[in-house]
């Protein structure tokens, strides 16, 4: 690879947008305590983030197309740069929302398909490969490297630094970004507008019903929400279930709509046809339960180290640290065995390894932390995630011809993004379902509090459910409501079992998912991909 430096400036800025999907996570409960919100309120905005990019990530790719790649990369560097400096200055949830979850999340949708798409164009042969396996690497790095920038600076600091970090560092990559070799526009390019509505709502009413089962139910209704003081369920289910119809729906409607242009000869926002790539469909496919399975243990192992644990941010970040050594050190030893294994064989041994990791973390969670276990299995699920980033992203781009690298980057960030949605909102909200019936159930068994003690703690859960909070949290908001010491003990005593309980029936379903995604990966390359010997000289340059 004989130009280092165009590849230097993707992956600084492919490093920053994934840094900010895990860097939250460990500071969590300090950003909850500085806005005055909550862990849920926390979710929502993690979730609302990713989901952004995902509802967009086609439009950004398809707006590439048109302005040029290189132009969307520094367009989208700039609403970037200006999004994470409104989330440094949030003095609120509202103000987080706005800057993080729809500012960065809009300028991250220009940038990512388009780092993508300069890497295909910039690159060739087995320099593309590098650069792919590079991005794949700096992918993993930033992931890993996420929680423990997170801990330090906000331990040491304060979180919003990191965002500061961010618009100073976009503000380099911007400066630099000319010497990016980009190919012509199509300014003549016209987007459907009814597709990119279509997309967009459909993952939006998916994700957010997702999101909200945690209190209206997934089909029984919970807490509803009201009008004109009426509990506003129809035909008694659950708002939740009609919102994941109504999004299948919409879906469904987009996929016919660009069937439909393809056949009246406009442009598509996303070739359906694409997805009769066999390996471009288990790539992407990878890509989502990937992403899923990190985002969903970077949301509630974090809530069980602060909530539970008492960890600050810093001790989660070190907590969490042997999943970032286990990353780094395996995404360099995938890109070293791509010209020794096929990419399908290093893809599921990544999926098999990133479940028994995954057992290892679930077998650890206990009321008191089994740290050695916990350590090897954060080690472990590292080295399966490094394992994958080190493959899929090249699976992907090299499984379409050249022109079509930008969608099938905007086609990567959408699936990406959604995995990450899903896994915030699926297993965040899971997560909360189970606490509440797990701990419902354990009061109203407890032989040692009074009926109208129980009484009261069922008519408070029926309100506004069980929030995520510490053992010692619990005993003294029961200790406020007047309830005896012994009584108060008795159900914080509940409380932190039914904790572990939902956290680890939580995490199973992670690791469900992770041994059923090794049925999505039959259709990898089962090919050997060229040895460096075995390039042309054309190949290299």
């Amino acid at each position: 690879m004989k130009n280092w430096l165009v590849i230097v400036i993707l992956a600084v800025a492919q490093f920053v947008m994934v840094l900010d999907s895990t860097v939250m996570n460990v500071s969590i409960s300090q950003v909850a305590s500085d806005l005055d919100t909550s862990i849920t309120g926390m979710q929502a905005a993690i979730t609302f983030y990713t989901l952004t990019m995902a509802a967009f990530m086609l439009t950004g790719g398809k707006l590439g197309d048109k302005w040029g790649r290189g132009r969307a990369f520094k367009i989208g560097s700039v609403i970037y740069g200006i999004g994470s400096l409104i989330t440094g200055l949030s003095q609120n949830l509202t103000q987080l929302l706005f800057g993080w979850s729809l500012i960065e999340g809009l300028g991250a949708v220009l940038v990512i398909p388009a780092i993508a798409a300069l890497a295909a164009i910039n690159y060739q042969g087995k320099a593309r490969v590098a650069a792919f396996s590079i991005l794949g690497a700096v992918t993993g790095l930033a992931a890993a490297a996420g929680p423990l920038i997170g801990g330090l600076v906000t331990t040491y600091g304060s979180w919003r630094y990191v965002f500061f970090a961010e618009t100073v560092v976009m503000i380099g990559v911007l400066i630099v970004s000319g010497r990016i070799k980009d190919v012509e526009a199509n300014p003549k390019l016209k987007i459907d507008l009814l597709s990119v509505v279509l997309s967009a709502g459909g993952m939006a009413l998916l994700v957010f019903g997702v999101l909200q089962s945690k209190t209206w139910g997934w089909f029984v209704p919970l807490y509803s929400p009201e009008f004109n003081g009426q509990p506003v369920e129809p035909l008694g289910v659950s708002l939740v279930t009609y919102f994941i119809l109504l999004g299948i729906v919409v879906l469904w409607w987009f996929v016919q709509r660009q069937r439909k242009l393809v056949e009246a000869g406009k442009v598509p926002l996303l070739k359906v046809s694409l997805f009769n790539i066999a390996a471009l469909r288990s790539g992407l496919s990878g890509f989502l339960v990937q992403y899923f399975a990190i985002a969903a243990l970077f949301f509630v192992i974090p809530v069980y180290l602060q909530t539970m644990q008492g960890y600050d941010a810093l001790e989660t970040g070190l907590k969490i640290l042997p999943l970032s050594a286990g990353l780094i050190l395996f995404s360099i030893l995938g890109s070293w065995l791509t010209s020794r294994r096929s990419a399908r064989r290093i893809a599921q041994l990544g999926q098999i390894t990133m479940a028994v990791g995954l057992l290892f973390v679930l077998f650890s969670i206990q009321p008191e932390l089994a740290g050695a276990p916990f350590a090897i299995g954060m080690f472990i699920v590292g080295a399966g995630f490094g394992l994958l980033a080190s493959q899929l992203g090249n699976v992907n781009m090299s499984a379409v011809e050249k022109d079509d690298t930008s969608e099938v980057g905007g086609l990567q960030g959408t699936f990406q993004n959604l995995g990450s949605s899903f896994g915030t909102a699926i297993v965040g909200s899971v997560f909360i379902l189970l606490l509440t019936s797990g701990f419902t159930t354990a009061v109203a068994q407890n032989a040692t509090i009074t009926p109208d003690e129980r009484d009261s703690v069922v008519a408070a859960l029926s309100e506004q459910g069980v929030p995520i909070i510490s053992q010692d949290q619990a005993e003294t908001l029961v200790l406020d409501a007047g309830g005896s010491q012994e009584s108060a003990t008795a159900i914080a005593q509940d409380y932190a079992n039914s904790q572990v309980e939902a956290l680890q029936q939580a995490i199973f379903i992670v690791f469900a998912l992770m041994v059923l995604s090794l049925l999505l990966s039959r259709h990898l390359p089962a090919t050997i991909a060229a040895k460096p010997e075995q390039e042309t000289a054309e190949a290299t340059t």
